[in-house]
């Protein structure tokens, strides 16, 4: 197989066309805990810092009230823009009594767990009879699917912290199997 030239960048002949999806993606926000999987929570196309907040008083906050009532709790979210905002990390502390956050550094490697479930939800939703047409449909497939992520999964995904943690301090922050 032969590699394009420069000159050929624009040329019809050296173009491959792609088939984008049906027109639309949702961003979601979703939580779990080694017991409970919170409901999957739709976002706008941006999380600027007032809207993370929101996020976390409107549905962090009394996901971490249910399942760690006495505020031993622990909380992990990445190093994104609007979660490291001094709004959010105010936030935060105010409600340090109630759960705690896990401290990243910010070149670290992403360990959270959540990543596989993102994983879990793309490929069922993609392995699903039919391909969501709407946004609407696209919704009430990656909800359904969510909500029938079995207690197992995320419970080993909870499990495998400590390993995970262990592991990166063993590689002195290099790359580890997760």
């Amino acid at each position: 197989m032969a590699s394009r030239q420069a000159h050929e960048a624009m040329d019809p002949g050296c173009q491959v066309g792609t088939l984008q999806g049906h027109g639309g993606s949702i961003m979601v926000w979703g939580v779990f805990s080694w017991q409970f999987l919170e409901s999957l929570v739709p976002l706008p196309t941006s999380l600027n810092a007032i809207r993370y907040v929101e996020l976390l008083g409107d549905n962090l906050h009394p996901f971490m009230l249910y399942c760690r009532p006495h505020g031993n709790g622990v909380f992990q979210q990445d190093n994104c823009t609007s979660r490291r905002s001094r709004l959010a990390t105010v936030w935060l502390d105010e409600h340090s009594s109630d759960f705690s956050v896990m401290n990243w550094p910010l070149r670290s490697p992403d360990l959270n767990p959540i990543e596989h479930l993102w994983d879990v939800l793309e490929k069922s939703v993609k392995a699903h009879h039919t391909t969501p047409a709407t946004l609407t449909e696209l919704w009430t497939a990656l909800a359904d699917v969510w909500q029938a992520i079995p207690v197992e999964r995320f419970r080993k995904l909870g499990e495998s912290m400590l390993r995970r943690v262990a592991a990166i301090i063993k590689a002195r922050g290099g790359p580890t199997r997760y």
